[in-house]
């Protein structure tokens, strides 16, 4: 599976060998550049109905196309028989039992078109099941196992705006003009969008030609559940008539499956999603809270019966955002994801709505950066698979027996087992501004020693409504193995510590994240091992926010580097790929009505204090925090002629590090700034 590295790169930065070949010298002590093109993790782990199998989707780096990989793999729940169920050219993805689990179908994209395969457990025998023009999305098999339902997007034709002369047979004209009259019309990693709309589907287990429920110009992308007699879909779509401009507006609908009429089941201001039938039919399970326009709202369980009544909010004690709900076997609970301080969990929510933990250490899928991830699912008989992370490994796959954790895999022993990482460590402190506590994790290079002085990054995440957590992270990894100190914070504003934290931030961001990360930088200073005229920042999209704002706020660091930011809230409220959201709940009103208020938000109203030498990153065609950004504080340093550079990532959208070499490219980027500005030279 594994392919052998024969590239040769040499960036000597800090010490840091990064050789990379087949021939001489190799640093095999620690995680090096290289290592990225050889790790592993799992994902989207499906455990089988009795409870004995863990099918997921083990991921992997082709270093020869410098794209990630996937095949499907299979392992007991006592760990043996661990082996592989798809091989081969292309990706495999989204594997599914059925309620038998006598087959598996899932995805397999050839690298022109997504097709859906069935898999027969007892012979391994395997068939195509579709021939589809577009990429299925969300199978969901039908109680019965007869039938599969999916979304893909159904492409629409327009009538020519205007009517031009044919060009003669033969002649070369340029590209027709495009005309965009859509709200939304592209999105970052998609690109411009095409004319269309997701419908779902109901596809026969046997294959043959997939049968369309929906229809009309609304998205219906969300994952269904089956009712228990196979009559009836439940869905979440939003309907309504300036559905564009109400981003966070959805509603549950069933549709009947031989007459394809909606039913609206829910009706509230706010988004209802992700819509699950209980066992014995009688109930649905649901996402969703009341949209109050504010930043960050807390995303609550709920039940309701089949038909729409009596609605009942479950977790509105529970102050953590709900994923990924699931019922028991017995419908008297429902199985959640959240995150909680840096901590992703699986928990049992009872129809009292108290919260029991069975499973932590969910994550590991997001390679880069130590954020929060990975999925679960559960057995009828109560056991809990999932993906497990801890600080030195991606995600393997574990499962819970009888209160306890099992870890059944092991992906990247022969990679890591052998390798000194840098070491993690929680810490926490009080923040200047108003002495609330606040978490952190501190990473030491690989042969630490306390009594002498380190360089230190300090690595800001975005979102903001996000959170980093003592999860493996590649590119912090890079740094201690580069010879840093690397702190990374959950500041105010971040998720997993509820609603009054995260909206400490709201209508104020990027505002007092400043202190919080200033305040952390000076309690990790006060242990004695970093060197206070070696201080470096970075980080990444609001990450990126907020290293623009602390080099606007103070001159402590010897250089920063921000990756994909947001420098003028006017500009990007306007470009940005999510603009009817952010005008509507980040800010008290249009760019044009609040100028100021955008202005003052924004680190390009700091620019004519920064004294810092700042590089900027940010990928060609990233539509979320569009490269316009980050030219417009390049420029505007050179102006002031403080030492800048701006590095243009070609193809990347806002995931910059999607690709091996961009992530392995990004942090030598990133070194190489630093080191150039250290104290020694």
């Amino acid at each position: 599976m594994k392919i052998m590295l024969a590239l040769s790169l040499s960036l000597p930065l800090l010490g840091w060998s990064t050789a990379i070949g087949l021939s001489g010298e190799i640093d095999d002590h620690t995680f090096q550049p290289r290592d990225v093109f050889e790790l592993e993790w799992a994902s989207d782990p499906q455990i089988s109905p009795d409870g004995k199998r863990v099918i997921y989707v083990r991921n992997f780096m082709d270093i020869m196309s410098d794209k990630r990989r996937s095949d499907l793999w299979v392992v007991n729940t006592d760990g043996s028989n661990h082996r592989p169920i798809t091989t081969g050219d292309g990706n495999a993805s989204s594997p599914r039992w059925s309620p038998a689990g006598d087959r598996l179908v899932y995805l397999f994209n050839s690298g022109e078109t997504t097709q859906v395969f069935m898999r027969w457990m007892d012979t391994g025998a395997t068939a195509r099941l579709s021939n589809l023009t577009a990429t299925p999305k969300e199978l969901v098999w039908s109680p019965d196992g007869k039938q599969i339902a999916f979304s893909m997007l159904v492409e629409q034709k327009r009538k020519p705006f205007v009517q031009l002369p044919e060009k003669p047979a033969g002649a070369s004209w340029a590209e027709p003009m495009k005309l965009i009259r859509k709200t939304r019309y592209r999105a970052d990693g998609a690109g411009y969008l095409k004319d269309g709309f997701h419908q779902i589907f109901v596809l026969s287990a046997e294959g043959g030609t997939p049968r369309q429920l929906t229809s009309g110009d609304f998205e219906h992308k969300e994952r269904v559940s089956w009712s228990r007699d196979g009559k009836s879909l439940f869905l979440s779509v939003n309907r309504e008539e300036h559905r564009e401009l109400q981003p966070r507006q959805s509603d549950i609908y069933s549709v009947d499956v031989q007459h394809r009429k909606l039913k609206r089941l829910t009706d509230r201001d706010g988004p209802d999603v992700h819509p699950v039938v209980s066992p014995d039919g009688s109930k649905i399970a649901y996402l969703g809270f009341d949209d109050q326009k504010m930043s960050y709202q807390v995303q609550r369980l709920y039940v309701m019966d089949r038909d729409g009544h009596n609605k009942k909010v479950l977790t509105g004690d529970f102050d953590r955002d709900v994923a990924g709900p699931s019922w028991s076997e017995n419908g008297q609970g429902i199985y959640i994801q959240y995150d909680d301080q840096g901590d992703t969990k699986v928990g049992l929510v009872d129809l009292n709505g108290d919260v029991a933990e069975l499973a932590h250490h969910l994550g590991g899928t997001t390679i880069g950066r130590p954020y929060a991830g990975g999925s679960f699912s559960v057995s009828p008989d109560g056991t809990v698979a999932f993906t497990f992370t801890r600080p030195h490994h991606p995600a393997d796959i574990a499962v819970t027996r009888e209160g306890r954790i099992h870890r059944l895999t092991n992906l990247n022993n022969d990679l890591l087992g052998h390798k000194e990482l840098g070491q993690v460590e929680r810490i926490s402190f009080p923040s200047a501004l108003d002495q609330r506590q606040i978490q952190g994790w501190l990473v030491t290079p690989p042969d630490f020693d306390a009594r002498k002085k380190y360089p230190l990054i300090l690595e800001i995440h975005g979102g903001p409504f996000a959170n980093y957590g003592d999860r493996f992270s590649a590119e912090i990894q890079l740094y201690a193995a580069a010879g840093y100190v690397v702190l990374y914070l959950n500041p105010r504003g971040s998720t997993g510590y509820g609603y009054e934290f995260a909206n400490l931030i709201h209508h104020e961001y990027p505002g007092h994240d400043f202190d919080d990360l200033m305040s952390g930088v000076d309690a990790v200073i006060s242990r004695g091992f970093v060197d206070e005229d070696q201080l470096f920042v970075t980080g990444g999209s609001g990450g990126g926010v907020l290293t623009s704002w602390v080099v606007g706020k103070t001159n402590r660091f010897r250089a920063a580097v921000a990756a994909k930011p947001v420098i003028n809230w006017y500009s990007f409220s306007l470009t940005s790929d999510g603009y009817p959201y952010f005008t509507k709940y980040w800010f008290p009103g249009y760019p044009w009505d609040q100028p100021q208020e955008y202005l003052r938000r924004s680190p390009l109203s700091l620019v004519g204090k920064v004294k810092t030498p700042t590089m900027l990153m940010t990928g060609e065609v990233d539509y979320r925090t569009p490269i316009s950004e980050s030219e417009q504080f390049y420029q505007a340093l050179k102006l002031r002629q403080i030492d800048t550079a701006l590095v243009r990532v070609p193809g990347a959208s806002h995931g910059i590090a999607a690709r091996p070499s961009h992530l392995i490219a990004k942090v030598a980027y990133i070194l190489k700034w630093f080191e150039d500005h250290s104290a020694s030279n």
